[in-house]
């Protein structure tokens, strides 16, 4: 593998929103010294051994425990020693290579730790800590041409809301100004935002390094945020109408704003989680205008909503045409949606669509789905 940037520990474990780089620092005044900067503790450390340390300042407290958000990390809460400066502190050990959300309870109310990284998801701000992993470095910062993160601003013609649009270029784009690429239109979850495929799912390294290797093609990759809500219907399901604004409002944004391919086969649609319920739906709407159509830890399962059946996709000769690929990918720990997933699959196939399986050990969460998007770019736009 390639030597990342920075070592033992790469910048990618530790960026987040508010930090590229975070300085782990405290500014104490000192007589007539004036104002000196002292080293603090990171709020979440981990090491290629599986051991992860927490601290958490809490000078008068009486008890603090930190609680992983279930899946890999479990999440029972475990107990910290406080030393004499008043800093609580343990160390977990075997912890599972990946990510893993995390909370802190002090005297039983949960917290954030502003000393650790953290990202939104779960629907709320919450911390987060990178167990490295010896043997998958895909999502690590290299040294590798970097391509270019935008955001754009755009309004929904249902709702009159502004909306946010995180695009990805890949390296190229600034220099080759007269190739044009096909595009990913990629989503969060349910409980997340349009940063969580930047902040969390590493995407952007990803498809650097990626590239770099010539594992997949180059391409844009469009991260909107899934929510048009019209807040005073409260009936209406959690993300709105959101066919409509990605097709009427996002789409010829982007086919606007940046050198796109427009014809149909170069482009893609997927999602995770309640992302990949949306990205299924849309394409199924659409027969034909997304060729590559991807599921992330979701299936055909009538969840929440009008939600179309694996029993009526393959009733469709439109949508089986003109699909190049279907694909679906699960964790073998996501116990509910794994024999979903499989049968999902199982018809599919027998119905004669074009179609693709990613299954790898975890749980519903980000150390799963970013080996799934790695696996799926590498089919994109190649067959």
């Amino acid at each position: 593998m390639d030597t990342p940037l920075k070592k033992p520990l790469n910048i990618a474990y530790e960026s987040h929103a508010l930090f590229f780089a975070p300085a782990y620092m405290q500014m104490r005044l000192k007589g007539n010294e004036g104002p000196k900067h002292y080293p603090s503790p990171k709020g979440a450390d981990a090491d290629y051994d599986g051991n992860a340390t927490f601290t958490f300042f809490a000078p008068n407290a009486k008890s603090v425990f930190v609680c992983g958000n279930g899946g890999a990390f479990g999440d029972t809460p475990i107990p910290m020693k406080k030393d004499e400066e008043g800093y609580w502190r343990v160390t977990v050990t075997n912890v599972t290579p990946g990510f893993h959300f995390h909370r802190f309870i002090v005297d039983g109310t949960t917290v954030m730790n502003a000393q650790g990284p953290f990202g939104y998801g779960c629907h709320e701000s919450i911390n987060f800590v990178e167990v490295p992993d010896k043997n998958d470095d895909t999502y690590l910062c290299k040294n590798v041409p970097h391509g270019t993160l935008h955001m754009e601003l755009f309004t929904s013609s249902k709702t009159g809301e502004v909306k946010n649009c995180w695009i990805y270029t890949p390296p190229s784009y600034l220099t080759d100004t007269e190739k044009k690429y096909p595009v990913l239109y990629l989503h969060h979850g349910g409980g997340e935002t349009e940063t969580g495929w930047i902040w969390m799912g590493k995407i952007n390294y990803i498809a650097d390094n990626m590239i770099a290797e010539g594992a997949c093609e180059e391409m844009i990759i469009v991260m909107p945020c899934m929510y048009d809500i019209h807040y005073d219907k409260p009936d209406n399901f959690m993300a709105g109408d959101y066919d409509s604004l990605l097709i009427n409002d996002c789409i010829p944004m982007i086919q606007s704003h940046y050198r796109v391919k427009t014809d149909n086969e170069s482009r893609a649609i997927t999602g995770l989680s309640m992302g990949s319920y949306h990205s299924a739906q849309i394409a199924c709407n659409h027969p034909g205008y997304f060729a590559y159509v991807g599921m992330l830890s979701g299936s055909f399962d009538d969840r929440w909503y009008r939600w179309v059946n694996c029993r009526d996709v393959v009733q469709m000769p439109q949508f089986i045409e003109k699909t190049k690929l279907f694909y679906m990918s699960v964790g073998t720990d996501e116990t509910r949606l794994y024999p979903q997933v499989t049968e999902n699959m199982e018809l599919l196939r027998k119905a004669g669509v074009a179609c693709d399986y990613f299954e790898c050990p975890g749980y519903h969460e980000w150390t799963i789905w970013r080996k799934s998007i790695r696996n799926l770019m590498t089919k994109l736009f190649r067959l």
